[in-house]
């Protein structure tokens, strides 16, 4: 690829140096020390920073080039060794970087998620259909199976894994989860939560240093096999196959189309038809976010850096950690 200057005036290699500096100093500190280090040395590394703008752009971000070289073997490391490891193998890093989507499948973002749907459920009074966009291997869509532990108080629910959460704002927490008649998704690249390899590239995309989200990724895969019946995951564009899924809910139920970091990946029209489409369709929409997009199909920043933002049907609710562990309501 040409270094040519884009419309900002950074170079291919400049640009990547200025994304990779934002990760590492706003979504890695405080969740994963390894990362901030690696990616704000790569960031001012030419030799690296020369590879990975040979990459197509959106192959470019440190979680796939990250994954990509720990699915291969490379160690939590210091940088030093971590650079040496890149460089010497960078070949194969391309290959399973080109070959390899950012699937992270956090099961611990159900904890903020589940408040939300818990309003459904109460104003609805039936079970929901449950119909995610970009679901991965299905972890999210098995709400109903896991238990949860807001602010050190009692569990709710039976199964695994236990999901702790710290919230504030005076969140609208469930007494009892939600029943669900569904569950639904599509992806451009579904993936078999069963199969060992896949499981291995969903372990590499978990943050050196996060045990308890390696822990509850092992759980949840555990919960998955164990489903029956287990979640329909359907390949194909999200835009064109939604209204189909949604008209497929089984009947009494009401169909809760969502997503979590997702929306990103879809270029900006993209996702303004996106939501223009759900906004049309007999469905309730729930969206946890590094951006607000509100019914209309406007983008905002999320008013918390760091944060995501979790909406129902348009309105923002709370603003959520990345992985799930944090809430902060925003309404009564």
């Amino acid at each position: 690829m040409e270094n040519h200057p884009d419309r900002t005036g950074r170079t291919a290699a400049e640009e990547v140096a200025h994304a990779w500096a934002g990760y590492a100093q706003v979504w890695f500190p405080g969740h994963s020390e390894l990362y901030a280090q690696w990616c704000s040395r790569t960031a001012a590394d030419p030799d690296l920073l020369a590879l990975i703008a040979a990459l197509p752009p959106e192959k470019r971000t440190p979680l796939l080039v990250f994954a990509a070289a720990r699915y291969l073997g490379c160690g939590d490391v210091p940088y030093p060794r971590f650079r040496a490891f890149a460089l010497e193998r960078w070949e194969e890093v391309a290959g399973v970087v080109l070959g390899h989507r950012v699937q992270t499948n956090e099961p611990a973002r159900c904890a903020t998620l589940l408040p939300a749907l818990a309003l459904v459920a109460e104003r609805e009074r039936r079970p929901l259909a449950l119909i995610e966009v970009g679901p991965s291997a299905g972890l999210c869509l098995l709400p109903d199976l896991y238990s949860y532990e807001y602010d050190g108080g009692p569990r709710l629910g039976s199964g695994t894994p236990l999901l702790r959460c710290a919230t504030s704002g005076n969140p609208p927490l469930p007494d009892r989860l939600p029943e669900v008649a569904w569950r639904a998704g599509v992806d451009l690249n579904p993936l078999d939560g069963t199969d060992p390899d896949t499981v291995r590239w969903l372990e590499a995309l978990v943050w050196p240093g996060e045990t308890e989200r390696l822990a509850n990724l092992r759980a949840a895969l555990e919960t998955l096999r164990q489903a029956r019946p287990r979640p329909v995951l359907e390949r194909g564009d999200l835009n064109e196959r939604i209204a189909d899924l949604v008209r497929r809910a089984p009947e009494g139920s009401a169909a809760v189309v969502f997503h979590s970091a997702v929306l990103a990946y879809l270029s900006p029209p993209d996702r303004a038809r996106f939501a223009e489409t759900v906004r049309g369709l007999d469905c309730h929409w729930i969206s946890n976010e590094s951006f607000f997009l509100d019914a209309a199909g406007d983008e905002s920043p999320a008013a918390r850096v760091g944060y995501f933002t979790l909406s129902l049907d348009g309105t923002p609710l709370a603003h959520t950690g990345q992985h799930g562990a944090e809430l902060h309501w925003l309404r009564d």
